[in-house]
Parts: C-alpha cells; sequence; structure tokens
C-alpha cells in the first residue's frame, strides 16, 4: 500500500488509516484484534483511536476503544510497526473523562489524558497524539457558522503546544497534530512554532463527496506547509455508501442506531448528492464506497483517509479501495455532481 510523508516528522504512514471508534461499542474486543490484523496483514500501518471512544461517547464505554488495541498490542507484539495514533478531549461536559472537572486542552489535562492512554494501550508512547477539538470558539462538528465571543473562557493555544513539547521531551509522544481545526488554529501553531515549539504534523478534519469544505481555506495550508488532511468520515457516516438511500434502516448501522446525533448526514440535500454519487459509481463500475474512498485518497493535500467498519466485509472492501485510480471522466463528473449539490453535509 501507498504511504506518505506524516509531516515534516520522517514518519511514513498508509493511505488508508484504520479508524477504531466502533471498538467497546459495536464492535467487541474479538472484533477489534480481528480487524486489525486483517489491516496490518494488507499493508496498513497507521492506527486512529482517541480517549472518549467508543462512539457516541458515553461513561460506560470511555476508554474501551484504546483498552482493546493496547490488548492487542500486548497480544501480537510488533509496536514499532505500526503508527499509532490518538486524541485528547477539546472543551466539553464529560466530567467522568475528568473526576468530574470538564474536559479543557490546559497542561494538567493534555498531561493526565496522556497518561491514562498510555495506560490503556500499553505502550510507552503514541506516534501522534491529537488535539482531539478546539479549545475555544471555533465552527466545528457541523456549525457552518463562527460567532465569536469576546470573554470566551479559552486554553491559550500556547500552553496547551507546550504541554505537548514536554511530553515530546519526555518521550511520550513522538509529534502532535490537530483535530476539527480551523486555519487560524493551524496558523497559530505554525507561528508557535516559528519561536522554537514543536510543529503540528497533521490535521484530522471530515472531508468527503458530501462534505468539501476543507478545500476552500484548509487545503492550501496543508499542501504549502506539509501539515496533511487525515480524512475523517470519508464515507460520510456510512451515507455514501448508498445504503441509507430511500428511506432504509440498516440494522446495526450507526445512523440507524445514532441518526439524531449525525443529522448533518441526513438531510434531503445529502440525499439527492447521495443519489448522484451512486448512480455515478454504477455507471462506472464501481462500488460506490469505494468510489468515495478513492476520491479522497487522490486529493494532493491528503495523508491518509480514515476508514472505518463494523463488518470484515466492510473493512475488506475499505481497504481495496486504495488500489483505485479514478479517471479524468469520472473526477469530471464527480466535479460536475458537486457543483450541483456543493457540500450539503457540512
Amino acid at each position: 500500500m501507498e504511504t506518505r510523508p506524516l509531516g515534516k516528522t520522517g514518519m511514513h504512514v498508509s493511505v488508508v488509516c484504520l479508524g477504531t471508534m466502533t471498538y467497546g461499542e459495536q464492535n467487541t474486543e474479538d472484533d477489534a484484534h480481528e480487524q486489525l490484523d486483517y489491516a496490518v496483514a494488507n499493508g496498513v500501518n497507521f492506527i486512529d483511536t482517541a480517549e472518549i471512544y467508543a462512539v457516541p461517547p458515553r461513561a460506560e464505554t470511555y476508554g474501551l476503544t484504546e483498552q482493546h488495541i493496547g490488548s492487542w498490542l500486548q497480544k501480537r507484539g510488533g509496536r514499532d510497526r505500526i503508527i499509532l495514533a490518538t486524541k485528547a478531549a477539546g472543551p466539553s461536559d464529560m466530567t467522568w473523562a475528568r473526576d468530574g472537572k470538564r474536559t479543557r486542552h490546559t497542561r494538567a489535562q493534555i498531561h493526565a489524558a496522556l497518561d491514562a492512554s498510555l495506560r490503556r494501550l500499553q505502550t510507552d508512547y503514541v506516534d501522534l497524539y491529537q488535539l482531539h477539538w478546539p479549545d475555544r470558539n471555533a465552527n466545528y462538528f457541523g456549525a457552518r457558522e463562527y460567532r465569536h465571543d469576546p470573554e470566551e473562557q479559552m486554553t491559550p493555544l500556547r500552553e496547551s503546544v507546550e504541554a505537548l513539547a514536554e511530553a515530546m521531551q519526555a518521550g511520550k509522544i513522538r509529534a502532535f497534530g490537530l483535530s476539527n481545526e480551523t486555519p487560524w488554529g493551524v496558523c497559530e501553531c505554525l507561528r508557535l512554532s516559528d519561536g522554537g515549539l514543536p510543529r503540528p504534523a497533521s490535521v484530522q478534519n471530515p472531508y468527503n463527496l458530501l462534505n468539501r469544505s476543507y478545500e476552500i481555506g484548509m487545503a492550501e495550508m496543508s499542501a504549502r506547509e506539509e501539515c496533511g488532511l487525515l480524512a475523517y468520515s470519508p464515507l460520510g457516516f456510512g451515507v455514501l455508501s448508498g445504503k441509507y438511500l430511500g428511506g432504509k434502516k440498516p440494522a446495526g448501522a450507526r445512523l440507524t442506531l445514532w441518526g439524531d446525533r449525525f443529522s448533518r448526514y441526513g438531510q434531503p440535500e445529502a440525499a439527492r448528492a447521495t443519489e448522484a454519487y451512486v448512480a455515478l459509481a454504477k455507471k462506472r463500475g464501481l462500488d460506490p464506497a469505494q468510489m468515495a474512498l478513492a476520491f479522497t485518497i487522490e486529493r494532493p493535500f491528503l495523508t491518509s483517509s480514515i476508514i472505518g467498519a463494523t463488518t470484515m466485509g466492510q473493512l475488506r472492501d475499505n481497504i481495496a479501495a486504495a488500489e483505485i485510480k479514478l479517471d479524468a471522466e469520472t473526477m469530471e463528473e464527480i466535479d460536475a455532481i458537486h457543483n450541483r449539490h456543493p457540500n450539503p453535509a457540512v
């Protein structure tokens, strides 16, 4: 499988990254180990998780995903064969993750969260430690607009990045990344790096055929600053497979279970766009999900596309998408659909 540089870190990651947020909720520990075995055996060297997984986050499943990965690492060994990424939660009322406190990106909380993740993952270090979402008002998780609040309480990015630098010096992380971030946040981190602090290696944001908003301001940043995109939701929570079209609600599927939490992918305009993309895939003799994944992988600003699967069949098909190359005519037709239905699921 093709690999690409992870920023300027010297690490190279597979263009398909195994996302794991279903472990502990939709997938058992045995399922998780089977997926991890298959992915690694088929060229995936990049695994992404987060302290708050499984999703949707709740006290009962907090940290289970990391635990399942940790037990796999202990059974299989070969820690140095994979690039392991996890994340620290941004501001939230998930007080069960912080002994009764709101989660933040303060120095103390970053160190505490990282140490807890290392224990669950049963490793001495993570290769990429990410700030899961900004510790300030910003438009992420489906928010289209930015509302400035001059009185907001935020942890300065300098404090957060200094804490990450301390963790790097201690050998607990090799690099840090951003997630659900904006151009301002990336620019501020780059400015801090000019003053001697570590540089962000990547940005993990949503990117798919139903949400190409990353191209508006962030794609140029990724390309010029070598701070590439780790695309999450490349299938729009599975919508781009076409399995929800016509009002279908497949048993056990994410939007069947928690559609009210991820409503932006269920909007009527998103359904119309999906119908057009699925029809195009079928006309080209392609699997709709594989076409959607291949599209993200071919983006010049992308480092890796993060896939998630609840079944082994889905996982096999998703990994195989890395070998598909879309021709110029297919790309032109994708852009034509995008122009008719621009970003219906931001």
